[in-house]
């Protein structure tokens, strides 16, 4: 009876709708990674570069979401990456993808409460980015510690205000691109003319390449649709609807802003000291723009940090779950929040206070590279996982036709998203901005490996003796 009421007690609730899952899976998406580190890719790339980088991000996105599909349709269980990779792969490729991308978003945690500080810190200049930082720390977790719905309905409506200044700032962007709206200090419409102004790549073909890595970062959280599976009501139904619009969104919402930052503002004035999209809104010369646009980016960078929290916290209780961690990072409370895991997460969020000692952009960068070199690892870990399911799947007898959602043309799409992932993650090695990320990724996914295969051995050995001792009593 107590076991009963145990398991009981530790299970999330389905109460997530269609239009939550559709909102939390872009507001993951839309967050620094396009209105403030979009600004680092196009100083780094150029115009045409940024927008052929984010143009194979997009490609590699979809090709990861079309093997998470056929996954999370047939298994929708909370925490589905690792869950899957512990089926098809190995226990311990299970354990070291729930790890990194727990570490993907707590990193990535960081890096948006150092952003929301730099932006408090332009609006209030005597209170610094790590005290803003630590505040939205606080702000963000009471949101989590609500309930599973109070958190989906908040993050509803933090990410339909910045679909909709998106929407409005492609709208607007385009006009003064066109000259329909003038544009401060020009006299002729700039159309397309900073975008090639100074050479398709002006940074050389191979800078193109050397930003795949933020621009995955960019792209992190199309994957918090399987996270979010578990919580969520019809996952048959609403699970390929989300799915089949990924590329569509990111087309329209990165490729259309990164058109209209390249065409109005030079790309070498591109940063991210300050969102391009503020820049390019103070060009337009549009009274408050710039202010009103800010706490816009104020608004996506919580959303993102929001969604961050709710996934990484999942991920963990998905640990607990499968008794691959300490029974109480699985405790839930009666309104179905995992507290504890909670908890530790959001102490992932005080890494963005180590700007109090190193410059905020610095600190910024860094936090980018980790967190999208994991993130994309865990990606390989999804097109491994499916490509492993259907192969399992048919030598038991099963026919392909029988699943509700089918990942087209296996096994070429989860070989193709396994290999520009991985591709991905060589290039780093020639940024040497980035570089560092490998300093700290590498030893943490063995770190993770060798903590699992010890913890087996003990368990082994433990198993062992409790057998010696039965045999020795009878």
């Amino acid at each position: 009876m107590s076991e009963t009421k145990n398991i009981t007690e530790n299970q999330l609730k389905r109460t997530m709708k269609s239009r939550h899952l559709f909102m939390i899976s872009l507001g993951g998406v839309i967050g620094t990674g396009l209105f403030l580190s979009s600004g680092y890719t196009i100083n780094q790339a150029g115009p045409v570069g940024t927008l052929l980088a984010y143009l194979i991000g997009s490609v590699i996105v979809y090709l990861v979401m079309l093997c998470l599909g056929e996954l999370t349709v047939k298994m929708p269980v909370t925490g589905s990456f690792h869950t899957y990779a512990t089926k098809f792969i190995g226990p311990g490729t299970g354990f070291t993808m729930a790890w990194l991308y727990w570490l993907t978003w707590t990193v990535a945690l960081g890096s948006e409460f150092t952003a929301a500080g730099l932006i408090m810190e332009g609006w209030f200049p005597s209170i610094s980015v790590w005290e803003w930082s630590a505040f939205f720390v606080v702000l963000l977790f009471a949101l989590n510690a609500f309930s599973v719905r109070f958190f989906a309905e908040t993050e509803f409506w933090f990410s339909s205000i910045k679909v909709i200044a998106i929407i409005l700032f492609i709208l607007i962007g385009g006009l003064a691109m066109f000259g329909i709206i003038p544009m401060s200090g020009t006299s002729e419409a700039p159309l397309f003319t900073n975008l090639v102004k100074d050479g398709l790549f002006p940074n050389g073909f191979g800078a193109v390449f050397l930003t795949m890595l933020a621009v995955n970062f960019a792209f992190s959280g199309t994957e918090l649709i399987g996270v979010a599976s578990g919580e969520t009501a019809n996952p048959e139904k609403v699970i390929p609807k989300t799915i089949h619009t990924t590329l569509i969104r990111l087309i329209i919402f990165f490729m259309g802003s990164i058109t209209v930052i390249s065409a109005l503002i030079p790309w070498k004035e591109a940063g991210v000291d300050q969102s391009p999209f503020v820049l390019v809104f103070n060009s337009i010369g549009i009274p408050y723009a710039g202010t009103i646009m800010n706490f816009v980016v104020l608004t996506a960078i919580l959303s993102c940090a929001n969604s961050g929290l709710y996934a990484a916290t999942r991920m963990l209780w998905s640990l607990s779950n499968e008794k691959m961690i300490s029974g109480v990072f699985g405790k839930v409370n009666k309104k179905g929040v995992p507290m504890p895991a909670l908890i530790l997460t959001a102490l992932g969020g005080v890494l963005s206070l180590i700007s109090s000692v190193i410059p905020a952009q610095q600190v910024y960068i860094i936090l980018v590279s980790i967190s999208g070199l994991a993130v994309v690892i865990v990606w390989m870990g999804i097109a491994a996982s499916q490509f492993m399911f259907r192969r399992a799947y048919l030598k038991a007898g099963n026919d392909v036709n029988d699943l509700k959602f089918k990942t087209p043309l296996y096994p070429v799409v989860p070989i193709t998203a396994f290999i520009l992932c991985f591709l991905s993650c060589v290039l780093i090695v020639f940024d040497p901005a980035q570089r560092a990320a490998l300093f700290y990724t590498i030893p943490f996914v063995a770190l993770c490996y060798i903590c699992y295969y010890v913890k087996q051995s003990i368990q082994k050995k433990k198993i062992g003796i409790q057998e010696e001792v039965k045999e020795v009593r009878v």
